[in-house]
């Protein structure tokens, strides 16, 4: 497979083209006491990151170019954040599980990120769904969860997530700075890998594979996310 072209083209500035750099998570509840996750991150169309949920719960860098595009704390600082957002969303999920009876097996999914565009500009969103339906988003720009359904269960769970202010303050951060932040920097990281690449094959005289998928999860099938009202097929 072929890069994608965000990072062929490089005589652009990141700035100047259009991009989504977008998180997703899924969690599949199979009873009280055993949860089945998994997370992927995606360039576009390259999925360049992923969690090695056991037994460390470490990032897995699938690219070269990834772990370098960061400097080293700044990945531990996300691998914290995230290993303490998944496992706070696991206990606050699994909690209105129980009071609520909900049958097992059930499935969350999350969507996040942000879209850059030729402009300048960007935008940023929160999706939750619950066994492929929509079922909570958070609105970025005034800091407040919102519910997809009316359900009492989606009622509960906005109110609980309302509570939590301090990660609702770092969400807001993450999505309206570092996202598009780290997006630049990626881009820039594999742009630069992608033309050594181009110029050791030149000299080698043929062309290697580029920066395409590597073997692993897709985010497809979690698409539908990003648009308010869907679901997670």
């Amino acid at each position: 497979l072929k890069p994608h072209s965000v990072l062929q083209h490089q005589t652009e500035s990141p700035a100047s083209c259009s991009c989504k750099l977008h998180i997703f998570q899924t969690f599949v509840f199979h009873n009280t006491n055993f949860v089945d996750t998994s997370a992927w991150a995606t360039l576009e169309d390259i999925v360049f990151a992923s969690l090695r949920v056991k037994p460390t719960w470490d990032i897995q860098y699938l690219y070269p170019w990834v772990y370098p595009s960061l400097p080293a704390a700044e990945w531990d600082n996300l691998k914290n954040l995230f290993n303490i957002y998944m496992h706070n969303l696991i206990l606050s999920l699994s909690a209105e599980a129980r009071q609520y009876q909900i049958p097992y097996p059930f499935v969350f999914q999350c969507a996040t990120g942000c879209n850059l565009y030729p402009n300048g500009s960007y935008t940023k969103f929160y999706h939750l769904a619950y066994n492929t339906h929509s079922f909570l988003s958070f609105n970025v720009d005034n800091i407040r969860w919102e519910r997809q359904q009316e359900s009492e269960l989606a009622m509960q769970v906005e109110r609980k997530f309302t509570t939590f202010t301090g990660f609702s303050e770092t969400a807001q951060h993450l999505l309206n700075v570092t996202c598009v932040d780290y997006m630049k920097r990626f881009i820039e990281y594999g742009r630069a890998s992608l033309k050594r690449q181009d110029g050791a094959s030149t000299c080698a005289g043929g062309r290697q594979e580029g920066l395409g998928h590597p073997p692993g999860p897709r985010c497809a099938g979690a698409a539908a996310a990003m648009q308010p009202g869907g679901g997670l097929a």
